[in-house]
């Protein structure tokens, strides 16, 4: 791994175990009881990341979710309870280069929390701990549902602009027009996470973009990694998710929906003549 310091570190064997779901099926039956499954996976993939992590969680353990998008900790939570799971979101940036290095390309930090805001339990204390321990700067979140929006609205004004132009993130900042789509787009899910309670404070949405942009101009976001690849994008829980919402509030969102109808055209394009 290399880190953003430059620095290349090696994590010793010993200390992992890598498994496959699919081919290692009856060796994840045995893995010892842990206590806390993190998942980072794809959204479509929640479901059964959930339930190995039944397979593998101590009767007391935790499972948390800080994958992008909406409806991952809400389907974790109906599964594990609330005082069982964790949402979480994470402002560190990454990226798998073609030979297999992982380049963290930017500090950030990890926010967890319950999502009825309640206090954390000891083994989410000890999570935190643990987290602390490793450099990641964990911290306790009471409105974790405002976090989550507030990384939605980032991901809606970054990822599916960046994905269907095929672009770094910094491009958004050298295109006006590009830039101003993704503002327009940023504002629309802004609007429909105010309707829908989510207190997002006095955000101001191009200052917030900007600065992300900036500081992750040389990234290259997970869904155009995953259109590049021929996989199923994430598009569903970050437009679409706001599509729906709005839909249900009276809400126009049409800049969400464009981006949503084309992200699944491209996903689907491998099926056209």
């Amino acid at each position: 791994m290399k880190t953003p310091e430059g620095a290349m570190e090696a994590i010793p064997s010993e200390r992992y175990e890598v498994l496959d779901s699919h081919r290692d099926e009856n060796i994840i039956g045995q893995v010892d009881s842990v206590d806390v499954a993190i998942i980072s996976g794809k959204a479509h993939s929640t479901n059964e990341l959930a339930s190995i992590s039944k397979r593998i969680l101590d009767e007391n353990g935790i499972v948390v979710s800080i994958q992008n998008g909406l409806g991952n900790a809400e389907l974790l939570a109906s599964q594990f309870g609330l005082g069982g799971s964790l949402a979480g979101s994470t402002t560190h940036s990454a990226w798998r280069s073609d030979d297999g290095v992982v380049n963290w390309s930017g500090r950030g930090s990890i926010d967890l929390g319950h999502l009825d805001g309640s206090d954390p339990n000891d083994k989410a204390l000890d999570l935190i701990g643990y987290l602390g321990d490793s450099g990641l700067n964990p911290q306790w979140s009471d409105e974790i549902r405002s976090v989550l929006w507030r990384k939605l609205l980032i991901n809606v004004a970054i990822n599916p602009i960046c994905a269907i132009v095929g672009v770094r993130n910094g491009a958004l900042a050298r295109d006006p027009m590009l830039w101003d789509q993704a503002i327009q787009t940023m504002k629309e899910a802004e609007i429909v996470a105010r309707a829908s309670g989510i207190d997002l404070g006095d955000l101001d949405i191009e200052r917030c973009l900007r600065e992300v942009v900036s500081n992750t101009s040389e990234n290259r976001v997970s869904m155009l990694q995953d259109i590049m690849a021929g996989k199923k994008t994430e598009i569903e829980v970050l437009c679409g998710a706001v599509v729906q919402r709005g839909e249900e509030l009276g809400i126009p969102t049409p800049m969400n929906q464009m981006l949503l109808t084309l992200v699944r055209g491209i996903e689907e394009s491998v099926n056209f003549d």
